[in-house]
């Protein structure tokens, strides 16, 4: 079971300079994102977990809460320090906190 910060916890991290990764698709992601988080869709997760530290927490992110939880679980399973976010980006997004949009910057 995926361990789960709420959206204050991440709120805090993400402001110390958490690695933040956008599980979404690349659509969702180019429509609006937290600033900062790496694109790395659901589907490449499992091919991807090698480009992640394992030595600092990971936020994983998604629209909801749910694609993030299932990301997460294969993070922590091959030894990433990952937690999902409550909420999502909706979440993030109703909160009133910001919300960047366009491509991706760089990738996870």
């Amino acid at each position: 079971m995926a361990r789960e910060v709420t959206q204050e916890e991440f709120s805090a991290a993400w402001a110390d300079g958490a690695l933040t990764v956008d599980v979404r698709e690349p659509a969702e992601y180019v429509a609006g994102h937290v600033p900062g988080a790496r694109l790395m869709p659901l589907r490449s997760v499992l091919d991807r977990c090698g480009e992640l530290p394992g030595d600092r927490p990971v936020y994983v992110i998604c629209a909801s809460g749910n694609r993030s939880k299932t990301a997460a679980d294969w993070m922590n399973s091959r030894g990433v320090d990952a937690f999902s976010v409550a909420g999502g980006t909706s979440g993030w997004a109703r909160a009133g906190r910001p919300i960047a949009a366009g491509a991706p910057e760089h990738a996870a």
